[in-house]
């Protein structure tokens, strides 16, 4: 991925970067270049129409989207500046000059001076680029373009995990407000039943008031969750460069939870973690603080330049263009600065320190990489371990309760065990879509811990 080898040697507390050599050019090899997220479109995994169709909104209308695009722009635009530097600057001139020039400075006796005459001229200053101080200029204005690119595509990588994070969770909020009203229809089922048998003495009413516990417990959970529904509607609008409501009639749609049991190959070879933006983009500061060393280290060197100026001057302007009105100068120059008090070595020194801090930077951005993909992956595929017990948990659980329920019914055991029994239904099943929410959430972390591209 860098043309350049990094040495660190440790010379007891001092750290000395050794540098051999730096690259002339810095490029990353084809298959590593960053895939955007509307490239390989990895949420159709999910078969979610309503999630594309939020994605692809999101992706034209999202204003983080928009000033990224911009920051790309103004760097390319630094570019075309910095390279106006290989060409010569020209102006031109033309006027009318009156003056008088005192006769009283020379002698007593001599007149004054009146002249007055018209002008026309051009001039030109060119800095000749023998010593590369222009081209170490581009070289870094490129370098901070691909960093905008590359913020691009992690602003674009961030979007669309936002996106799919958000919708999972309100597809899992809508699940267990799904959960949440189907078992009050059973609790208030249960809640007829003894009521019905306290009618008919075969029970009490402490029975009665049990039922009603559950039945107006689980009855209390509903605004909190119809709350984070709309909650997490405003944050999907807000993503998506909607305002609330605009996209309900999308989002009404009983889609339910995605597909949360993919497959994801976890034998991805390494190189796909140097396709990741923030690694991307450190390599590119990488390289754009290279050609800062570069630029300092152009300063210490001679300036060579050519200035010139021609022109016409005649007190008429009929004669402007006449054969003894041209005026011309050439000057060749080339400077050097020898001393300045000793700023230029400073300015060296600091770009180097800059350089080796984006050294240590690239590589904390590596490790941190690897850490995130090992621990997305090991988080799904705990998570699907989990799912497989937890269904065995609502499986019983509502076995449990429908036997002590029929047991209840012919008056062989206690009401405290039906109530249990709901309880332990609605906390498993609750379990459950919480965790397979999370499983989806999972997915998408795996997706952008790899900064995209996994089919």
């Amino acid at each position: 991925m860098l043309a350049a080898l990094f040495f660190l040697r440790a010379h007891g507390s001092d750290r000395d970067y050794l540098l051999t050599p730096l690259p002339e050019s810095w490029q990353m090899e084809q298959q590593n270049f960053q895939t955007l997220p509307c490239d390989d479109e990895w949420w159709n995994t999910f078969n979610d129409p309503v999630l594309t169709e939020l994605i692809n909104m999101a992706i034209a209308n999202n204003y983080n989207v928009a000033a990224a695009l911009k920051r790309i722009a103004m760097a390319s635009k630094e570019i075309g500046m910095t390279r106006a530097g290989y060409y010569p600057t020209i102006g031109v001139s033309g006027g009318w000059t009156k003056e008088q020039e005192s006769g009283k400075l020379y002698s007593y006796d001599t007149e004054k001076i009146r002249s007055s005459y018209f002008s026309l001229g051009a001039s030109m200053n060119w800095e000749i680029d023998v010593f590369g101080r222009v081209y170490s200029n581009v070289k870094e204005k490129k370098a901070a373009y691909n960093v905008a690119r590359a913020d691009y595509d992690a602003v674009m990588v961030s979007l669309c995990a936002s996106v799919a994070t958000a919708y999972m969770q309100l597809r899992t909020y809508e699940a267990e407000l799904t959960v949440a009203r189907q078992h009050i229809e059973s609790q208030a089922y249960v809640c007829k039943i003894t009521e019905s048998r306290y009618k008919a003495d075969l029970g009490d009413m402490l029975e009665v008031t049990q039922a009603k516990v559950v039945l107006y417990e689980t009855e209390a959970t509903l605004p909190t969750l119809e709350s984070n529904v709309r909650t997490m509607k405003n944050s999907l609008a807000l993503l998506v460069g909607k305002y609330p409501g605009e996209i309900d009639d999308l989002l009404d749609s009983e889609s339910g939870l995605p597909n949360y049991h993919q497959t994801v190959d976890i034998g991805l070879p390494a190189e796909l973690l140097r396709r990741r933006p923030d690694i991307v983009e450190a390599e590119m500061e990488l390289a754009e603080y290279a050609a800062a060393v570069g630029v300092a280290k152009k300063d210490f060197l001679p300036v060579l330049s050519i200035t010139g100026d021609i022109g016409t001057s005649a007190h008429s302007g009929k004669n402007l263009f006449s054969k003894n009105s041209l005026t011309y100068s050439i000057a060749p120059q080339l400077s050097w600065t020898v001393f300045e008090g000793l700023s230029r070595n400073y300015a060296l020194s600091e770009s180097k320190l800059q350089l080796e801090a984006a050294i240590d930077q690239y590589n904390l951005t590596v490790m941190t990489a690897i850490e995130e993909v090992d621990n997305a992956l090991v988080s799904y595929a705990a998570l699907l371990r989990a799912i497989e017990l937890q269904t065995r948990v609502v499986e019983e659980s509502k076995k449990s309760m429908e036997l002590s329920f029929e047991l209840y019914r012919s008056g062989l055991t206690m009401f405290t065990n039906v109530v249990d029994g709901q309880i332990d239904w609605l906390t498993s099943q609750n379990t459950l879509t919480e965790m397979q929410g999370e499983a989806l959430a999972a997915l998408v972390t795996i997706y952008k811990s790899l900064g995209g591209g996994w089919r």
